[in-house]
């Protein structure tokens, strides 16, 4: 089942209707059955289609996919005299590739501005498979869910390689694109704290899957409630909290999840004090999984740009969360402070040198001695020439003292500083 354990994909073995042939060999009125490769390789999200159309070819025959499947009972076959590759054939190739599956070793850990440049694509992409998904299961239409499991294994080398690199990317999302951004960057998180509570490989990426869908029910919501710029009336905040009872009956209706991703979807919103929607569980009788689900969706919805607000800085995101008594398991937040940090990749922060600067990257022993990317000086009231310090290195001689805000010193794009992306908003110092 596809929100439980994941798998590979596995190909067909034996098949009087599906062939395997080469992306040369596609014409259109094939109907393409399945991708060979890696989700990441081709440009679709729908794994089966019928080819109609030539723009679609083109696109295939541009991406790195280099073999598909074909459904003839569908589509077109090949012409006469052309060869697919044997069952005997397929079996072989498919052993290996369970065998190495079986054996492959996890990424090895790389540095922040190393894996900013694959997070970036896997953002992208993940940005275009999720406005697909969602806008399947919004016109009725019957959504495949065998990409998300890949999709969710891409996230999960990310974190691996680097905790924070796609997690930090996901919240510079637009408010315009916060539905779907917002659950890559919910699942990355969901990954993450699973990790750090020490789960399986497998219910880490449940966890994972389960971040992914949990905000599905928002396709049932009118898009004059969902990006409404201003304040709810009544009604409409009633209309948006059925969100969760709406994905649910879709995941329900999918029959291809888990009961755990199911519960993250129906309880994120359930407070640990009993006072959430839509069952004002207490305690306990939320899940795990729906607890972490609470603090991952949270964090990444007010450090976010949304239509009616800018999104709080992440290290001071993380003080306001944790005084909100009753709303978050206790040890699930201190474990989820743990995994992003008490000062997160991004946060601005004032030493006791006087410089300001950004957080770059968390040390792996210490929350209060990050690296710091130093720009500002407080005393002088000028730009420094950027440097990248480690605190660990520099204890006894320079801490930080506090939070900053970007707003109160006019800093205008400092997301650029440790990202490395272009300003969306101007220089810094505008």
């Amino acid at each position: 089942m596809l929100g439980g354990s994941l798998h590979f994909s596995y190909l067909p073995l034996v098949s009087t209707v599906l062939k395997r042939i080469a992306v040369s060999e596609l014409c259109l009125g094939m109907y393409i059955h399945e991708f060979c490769g890696s989700w990441m390789d081709h440009p679709f999200w729908k794994g089966r289609f019928l080819l109609d159309s030539e723009r679609d070819l083109l696109r295939i025959h541009a991406s790195e996919v280099s073999e598909v499947w074909i459904d003839v009972g569908k589509g077109l076959d090949l012409a006469p005299g052309q060869v697919s590759k044997t069952v005997e054939e397929v079996e072989v190739e498919t052993e290996a590739r369970l065998l190495a599956a079986e054996s492959k070793t996890p990424p090895a850990r790389v540095s922040l501005e190393q894996e900013l440049a694959r997070a970036q694509k896997l953002c992208a992409r993940s940005k275009a498979a999720v406005v697909e998904m969602f806008s399947d299961v919004r016109m009725g239409h019957a959504v495949e869910l065998e990409h998300a499991a890949e999709l969710v294994e891409e996230i999960s080398d990310s974190v691996l390689r680097h905790p924070n690199a796609l997690i930090s990317l996901a919240r510079l999302k637009t408010s315009d694109e916060y539905t779907y951004m917002h659950s890559v960057a919910v699942c990355a998180l969901m990954i993450a704290l699973a990790r750090q509570f020490g789960l399986a490989e497998d219910q880490v990426r449940e966890a994972g899957m389960a971040g992914l869908l949990h905000d599905i029910g928002k396709m049932a919501i009118p898009d004059a409630i969902l990006n409404k710029p201003g304040k709810l009336t009544d009604a409409e905040f009633g209309t948006m909290r059925s969100h969760p009872e709406a994905g649910s009956k879709m995941l329900r209706d999918l029959q291809q999840v888990s009961a755990l991703a199911l519960d993250v979807c129906l309880h994120h919103h359930e407070k640990f004090d009993g006072t959430g929607y839509p069952h004002r569980l207490v305690g306990e009788q939320i899940s795990l999984f729906a607890r972490m689900g609470a603090v991952c969706d949270v964090y990444d919805a007010i450090t976010s740009d949304r239509p009616y607000k800018q999104g709080w800085d992440p290290a001071e995101s993380i003080r306001k969360m944790a005084e909100w008594k009753g709303h978050f398991d206790e040890k699930v937040f201190q474990a989820f402070v743990k995994s992003v940090g008490i000062y997160p990749v991004g946060a601005l922060v004032r030493l006791e040198s006087g410089r300001l600067g950004v957080v770059m990257e968390q040390h792996e022993k210490s929350l209060l001695t990050p690296r710091i990317k130093v720009f500002f000086s407080t005393r002088s009231k000028v730009p420094i020439p950027p440097e990248i310090i480690d605190l660990a290195k520099l204890v006894g001689r320079d801490k930080i003292v506090g939070r900053e805000s970007a707003e109160d010193w006019g800093f205008k794009n400092i997301e650029e500083l440790w990202s490395g992306l272009p300003s969306r908003k101007g220089s810094y110092f505008d």
